[in-house]
């Protein structure tokens, strides 16, 4: 059992619940799209069907279930762009009757984690319970308060990723590949230090990579580059950790732009050293195939970020060959992150590996520390079990 699981209160714990009010702690933080009407709508149902295991638990015991969430970042105003509108309905619409109060940031004691908020919000409820692990590396009302107030437990898809993502640490089969991109190095220096103790080889990518290969002495050109961390970098390539990175780049020339439709400039693979001005933005073919040949013989794959700005098409190569590689392979294989997810997504490949977490810096802290201000809240619970 991963140790951020041992004195977790579970559902099982609460007690007889039949006739009493539990408030769940969702993570509904879903991506809203406008319909052709012009109303706001889901664009993503994810992480509220995730949810729904939790939510048909507690009916089945006759609880009363009550959900709460944030949705965007109003920053303490009730500004409508942040209604949770949208999400009620079709909260109401897989289980009806199950309620949701309003956008908990649209008061601001829910971030300033307030105990008059927290008395507000626990106020004519039984239990509580969070099944919202996306938000549980943030000490906010909402997520740390109300197991010091009731009878408390973890729901089961934040017993789940807990459970995939500490096993992680603990008991990988071999052996474990873990790819790790996106754009800031700083974010993620820490997760590649702790996996890098228990995987056999780091994949990285992304624009974090760019990093990496100037603390090796590798010209970048005008590709992204963190200076005041290289030093880290250049520790963890001598540290004896074994790290991926890519030999061959995808880059723009310079001056031109890229994202979602952009189509300027000229786009060249460039094997070693980037020319002056050219920005990388994408592993070459080279490295994609090295990568995913290191995929095809894992065991475990844990794989958080793109491994390049796969928005725009003509650098989306590498993310979309790691992400058929993951998908195809055998292995026991954990997606986390959104850009990771939405790849998969856009591959039609979500269904084809073995877990997608509903974290983004949660399931990044999770790995870090091995543990989460919400879950060292609910271990204090009242109810909470102690070491099992």
């Amino acid at each position: 059992m991963p140790a951020a699981l041992r004195g977790l209160p579970t559902l099982d714990d609460l007690g007889d619940l039949d006739g009493r009010r539990v408030l769940l702690r969702a993570d509904f933080n879903v991506p809203l799209e406008a319909s052709p009407h012009g109303a706001m709508r889901v664009a993503d149902d994810f992480r509220i069907v995730a949810t729904l295991p939790t939510i048909d638990a507690l009916l089945e015991r006759g609880a009363t279930v009550v959900c709460c969430s944030h949705l965007g970042r109003p920053r303490g105003i009730a500004d409508p762009r942040y209604d949770v509108a949208p999400v009620r309905e079709v909260l109401g619409r897989l289980r009806p009757g199950v309620g949701l109060l309003e956008n908990l940031r649209f008061d601001p004691g829910e971030e300033s984690n307030d105990p008059a908020f927290v008395d507000r919000l626990v106020d004519g409820f039984d239990a509580y319970v969070n099944d919202a692990f996306g938000a549980s590396h943030r000490a906010h009302a909402s997520v740390v308060g109300p197991p010091a107030r009731l009878p408390s437990a973890a729901g089961l898809r934040l017993a789940r990723e807990v459970e995939v993502l500490g096993g992680l640490l603990e008991c990988p089969a071999r052996p474990f590949v873990a790819v790790l991109g996106g754009a800031k190095v700083a974010d993620k220096l820490g997760v590649v230090a702790s996996i890098a103790k228990v995987a056999d080889t780091v994949v990285i990518g992304g624009g974090m990579a760019f990093s990496f290969l100037a603390a090796q002495g590798r010209a970048i050109g005008s590709s992204l580059v963190d200076v005041g961390h290289l030093a880290d970098c250049r520790a963890l390539l001598e540290g004896g950790a074994h790290l991926a990175l890519p030999t061959d780049i995808v880059a723009l020339s310079p001056g031109a732009d890229f994202g979602p439709g952009c189509a300027g400039g000229d786009v060249e693979t460039f094997a070693g050293d980037l020319a002056d001005g050219w920005k990388g933005l994408d592993v070459g073919p080279r490295t994609a195939a090295a990568f995913c040949a290191l995929l095809a013989e894992a065991s475990t794959i844990l794989w958080n970020g793109p491994m390049g700005a796969f928005e725009d098409d003509r650098f989306s190569a590498g993310t979309f060959a790691v992400a058929h590689a993951t998908a195809e392979s055998a292995a026991f294989s954990v997606v986390g992150g959104g850009d990771s997810a939405m790849a998969l997504d856009r591959a039609g490949l979500r269904d084809d590996v073995s877990f997608v977490s509903t974290g983004g810096g949660a399931t990044l802290e999770l790995l870090e520390f091995g543990d989460l201000p919400a879950l060292a809240a609910l271990r204090s619970a009242s109810n909470a079990p102690g070491p099992r």
